[in-house]
């Protein structure tokens, strides 16, 4: 299937120059409207695969919205060059395209976007750097309180939270399958809200409690979900999701979440991106962020699809965070990455790298496939289904930063070691790509101060990482714990993707079957491609810590067996989707 038609565009009968140009920009926002077209329409496709159980094609829409931008851009951009050589041939001729193109979308509530696609096209064409203020001036005029007000169905809760309050909020989305039994789960969430959140001595005591449900569907591989908070008195606000699920006999409520942990956990980048019913992006962030104060705002648009205006998000609050800290960008904590090179600011919520031009001396995989090779393992990451354990990234190309953000050792580290990809030009680093990523504390950094309660829980959901992982088809055949980083509420993720692997392309393999004393190399010793012997996973964690290796393996034996392995690749190969779970056992309802 082709995104886009853009064979047919006419380019006969463009007159002189500056109707030419001011057919160009006509024909940018056309291919503009053209993508967010459809870029609208999958949230409701996705909700029709949710309605027919259809996982797979769940996880087909979430990858082919992920792409679409960059297959616009691509096709778009190569157009222009094969139609208008003239144009390319001339960056001022592009700064009246802009001119024209601006007054058009002047005054729209996806301005914001269009100019940044725009940029994109001119990036393309050009090979043009990355600039922040490019974007300053260009965000919506219609995102406003009354416009938020538009997109909340408010509950004013007086004497008692009722079953029949919950079933307006469950009537939201208009589904087209029934529940399975609304009746029960309405009484469910009430109980389960009550306990929760404690309304009842609330509410008996004369002080009335406020539900905000956002007008939308959201909708993420198996699940739906409806997204509310809960405020008091005007304090700070609590999450009210409802997790959805369709049964064979109906839609269901899984779940009620009200916890910010959690809420933080289900809006993690490190999952699929929700597909959401309501395309007021702005208003929509800045409800996410109200209930998850500790996510930057730049993930909040990410998380929701809007990855390109996360990107401006990110890159204001860096600037913030220099202008407020005033300390510069130096090398991240812990043992130096063999491929890449990580660094941030003291205080930031994210981390920054790029990848050395030959890896260190402690690189173990052979000859390196350079960094191009690397880097298209960065771009995969963030359109598969990262099923809870891997880190999302953002990628900045021909990205320019001031000097003063670095310290003189993390520069010349950069100038060095990444010369292919970094250069100093005009008191400025100008970087070809830059790949950003929230922040974590590297798990072995981490183990050195955590209490014996803390570094057990960890050990712990690091093997649920690695089994998360190989749900996706990822194999990390790089093992080593600093591949693996903890969030401030002790979950545990992958981050350096430089030894990925598809599961089902690995050889699983084992020695348990030699006898003691054979001396014959094993014969998988002489097999092409990678091969993973599972009774060396605890090794190749190269931790200190005995007893934490002791426990992995007892709680997480099944990892260290062939059968778990050769079970999940025969899985993937019939293509089935795997099921995560994004909160506790514990917040589920059934019980109640």
């Amino acid at each position: 299937m082709q995104y886009f038609d853009i064979q047919n565009k006419d380019s006969s009968q463009l007159g002189d120059s500056q109707a030419q140009l001011s057919r160009i920009a006509d024909l940018v926002l056309e291919e503009f409207r053209d993508f967010y077209r459809e870029f609208k329409e999958i949230p409701e496709l996705s909700k029709q695969a949710f309605e027919n159980r259809d996982h797979a094609r769940s996880l087909r829409l979430s990858s082919r919205r992920l792409q679409l931008y960059s297959v616009s851009i691509h096709e778009f951009s190569n157009y222009v060059r094969r139609e208008f050589p003239e144009l390319t041939a001339d960056v001022t001729y592009w700064d009246e395209v802009e001119r024209r193109y601006l007054q058009l979308v002047e005054g729209e509530y996806a301005a914001d976007l269009s100019v940044a696609y725009l940029h994109s096209i001119r990036r393309k064409l050009y090979h043009g750097e990355w600039r922040v203020d490019d974007y300053a001036s260009y965000r919506s005029k219609y995102e406003t309180d009354e416009v938020m007000a538009d997109q909340l169905v408010t509950h004013e809760i007086k004497n008692s939270l009722t079953a029949e309050h919950v079933k307006k909020m469950l009537q939201i989305v208009d589904f087209q399958v029934p529940f399975e039994n609304i009746e029960r789960d309405a009484k469910r969430i009430v109980r389960r809200a009550n306990r929760n959140l404690g309304l009842e001595s609330r509410l008996s005591g004369g002080r009335p409690v406020t539900i905000e449900m956002f007008l939308a569907g959201f909708f993420r591989n198996r699940g739906a979900y409806l997204v509310g908070r809960v405020t008091f008195d005007h304090e700070r606000y609590r999450p009210f999701i409802i997790a959805l699920l369709n049964g064979e006999n109906g839609i269901y409520v899984d779940a009620l979440i009200t916890s910010a942990t959690y809420a933080h956990n289900m809006f993690s980048s490190t999952l699929a991106n929700f597909h959401v019913t309501n395309f007021f992006y702005h208003e929509l962030s800045r409800f996410l962020r109200s209930i998850m104060p500790m996510r930057p705002l730049g993930l909040h648009y990410s998380t929701v699809g809007y990855n390109h205006l996360g990107k401006v998000a990110v890159m204001n609050e860096l600037e913030s965070e220099f202008e407020n800290y005033g300390e510069p960008m130096s090398v991240a904590p812990g043992k130096l990455g063999t491929v890449a090179i990580g660094f941030c600011m003291p205080q930031s919520a994210y981390i920054l790298k790029v990848l050395r031009d030959e890896p260190t001396g402690d690189y173990k995989w052979g000859e390196f496939g350079g960094v191009e090779s690397v880097l298209e393992k960065y771009s995969k990451v963030h359109v598969i289904n990262r099923t809870d354990s891997m880190l999302d990234n953002i990628i900045f190309y021909n990205l320019r930063l001031d000097l003063s953000w670095f310290d003189e050792e993390l520069r010349d580290m950069l100038l060095k070691y990444a010369k292919s990809s970094v250069r100093c030009e005009s008191g400025a680093l100008i970087f070809r790509y830059l790949v950003v990523q929230r922040r974590l504390t590297p798990l072995p950094l981490y183990l050195q101060d955590a209490t014996p309660h803390q570094a057990e829980i960890a050990m712990s959901n690091l093997g649920y990482c690695i089994k998360n992982n190989a749900a996706a088809n990822i194999f990390n055949r790089d093992l080593d714990a600093r591949n693996y980083g903890v969030s401030s509420y002790l979950k545990v993720y992958l981050y350096d993707y430089d030894a990925l692997e598809s599961l089902t392309d690995v050889k699983i393999r084992t020695n348990t079957d030699r006898v003691d004393g054979e001396e014959d190399i094993p014969d998988w010793y002489f097999e092409e491609g990678v091969v993973f012997l599972p009774e060396e996973i605890v090794v190749g964690l190269c931790l200190p810590h005995r007893d934490l290796r002791r426990r992995f393996a007892q709680e997480h034996a099944p990892l260290l067996s062939v059968d778990y392995w050769t079970s999940l690749q025969n899985e993937l190969q019939a293509g089935k989707v795997p099921v995560v779970s994004v909160y506790p056992d514990t917040e589920r309802l059934i019980d109640d």
